[in-house]
């Protein structure tokens, strides 16, 4: 259950998931304790789940409002997800691709889609800080015909889904000829339906291209050998064989689009960029497309000298990607650094003195939760190898005062993470209290759980 918690964490919020983890991990350390002291199950987890209500309804009014077109302010949201995965130096260059990328493919009234942004390409080539935001598209394959151009500038791009291969008929029968003239007829009937094709590509190259602009196909199916000579004699780039995933952002980054068919073809359906060009690293080739006016799908090119360091990139990008997602959508963050979690747990412990419950164990189950909370800021200083104890003082006496301060990492000092732009998601942090609240309550009921079923099996 933990582990499915872990999971169902990072799918909906895309953070938070070794907090889950302690988290959930220190309430039922916790709770083996009183339990062992003879406080009923039921009614700890019954605290617990008092304790997640009141703190559902405190974080909104707690939580600081922020300008989703604030781009200093994404940025920061970046830096504190990357920096706990990277060097601080990478962190800080990748938060800024992170944030342009999420920029890039928002649309006005819609949800942002992060599928837009193509973060599966990289390139075992230079260093990590090579990494780039090309806005446009990148793929993995080049033209497949040695005559074509390399570099195509001011290029229409036709984004198509047609096949330009010979296709045998599927009926049967038997050709015969008398003379090679009669046998060359037959070869070219055959190959004009593809030809015919092909031809009404060439003419619409010739119809909207003037000097210095380009003409470049992106298909989905196959172009044969014939078909390609025909091409590079114009001066297209064709590629063949395109991914699917990148067909829908083809024509978001570049305009136009995309067609199935070639007898109806307009001007209107194509796309444009600036350039269109090849680089061939050892056997691989990736074809860049850049240069587009009004793109909303764009491609993150990962770059590094081995694949543990550029998976390890891609990790921590996808979780900054997530975190700026959220910070968009919710409007609102939390003070990070710890500094939420000893707000929070302060709140509980006032809570829990200024109420009247049931039963006095409730209280208990409160304290516990509050408690627990503070394993995030005890093992933020922990790794940092200061004493977690006296580090918690410190910040317990400073948020007493007046004070919303978290745990500056390189001091051991309490810091204002809101001066240091130190950032929480409200998503991760509200969704962080409600699942490891229940999932450590329905553990804590198992065995009651399955008392009751064999009582009713005996009855």
């Amino acid at each position: 259950m933990i582990a499915r918690s872990a999971y169902a964490q990072d799918e909906i919020t895309g953070d938070g998931t070794t907090s889950i983890v302690l988290l959930i991990g220190e309430l039922l350390s916790r709770s083996e304790r009183l339990l062992t002291d003879g406080l009923h199950p039921t009614v700890l987890s019954h605290g617990f789940k008092v304790a997640m209500s009141h703190l559902l309804e405190w974080v909104p009014k707690v939580a600081v409002k922020k300008s989703a077109d604030d781009h200093d302010f994404l940025e920061t949201v970046a830096q504190t997800a990357l920096r706990t995965k990277l060097a601080r130096p990478l962190a800080d260059r990748l938060a800024t691709i992170v944030v342009d990328a999420v920029k890039t493919v928002q649309r006005p009234g819609q949800v942002i889609d992060l599928h837009m942004v193509e973060t599966n390409l990289h390139m075992l080539h230079k260093t990590e800080h090579d990494t780039a935001l090309i806005k446009g598209i990148v793929m993995d394959h080049g033209g497949r015909h040695a005559g074509m151009p390399k570099r195509v500038n001011n290029a229409f791009i036709l984004t198509c889904n047609v096949s330009f291969e010979y296709e045998k008929t599927e009926e049967n029968g038997v050709g015969l000829w008398s003379t090679p003239e009669e046998r060359e007829k037959m070869v070219e009937s055959e190959r004009k339906f593809t030809d015919d094709k092909v031809r009404k590509v060439i003419e619409l190259k010739r119809s909207v291209c003037k000097e210095g602009e380009g003409f470049v196909i992106i298909n989905q199916k196959g172009i044969d050998p014939l078909s390609l000579d025909m091409l590079a004699k114009e001066g297209i780039l064709a590629l063949r064989r395109a991914k699917r995933r990148n067909m829908e952002r083809l024509t978001l980054a570049c305009g136009g689009t995309p067609v199935n068919a070639v007898d109806d073809l307009t001007p209107e359906v194509l796309g444009h960029a600036d350039s269109v060009y090849e680089v061939t690293l050892g056997e691989e080739k990736y074809t860049f497309v850049e240069g587009v006016k009004n793109p909303f799908s764009c491609t993150i090119l990962f770059r590094g000298p081995h694949m543990h360091g550029i998976q390890q990139i891609k990790d921590a990008v996808r979780d900054g990607l997530r975190a700026v997602k959220n910070a968009i959508e919710d409007g609102t963050v939390l003070p990070g650094a710890g500094a939420f979690e000893i707000a929070a747990y302060l709140e509980l412990m006032r809570f829990k003195d200024s109420k009247t419950f049931p039963s006095p164990g409730v209280k208990l189950g409160i304290e516990a939760f509050a408690q627990s909370l503070l394993v995030i800021p005890r093992i933020l200083a922990q790794n940092s190898g200061f004493d977690a104890i006296q580090t918690l003082l410190k910040l317990e006496d400073e948020h007493k005062a007046g004070h919303v301060v978290g745990l500056d990492l390189e001091t051991g000092e309490p810091i204002d993470p809101t001066a240091e732009g130190i950032w929480d998601n409200y998503k991760v942090k509200t969704h962080l209290i409600e699942s490891a609240a229940l999932t450590s309550a329905q553990l804590l009921l198992v065995d009651e759980i399955l008392k009751a079923g064999k009582a009713g099996a005996s009855n």
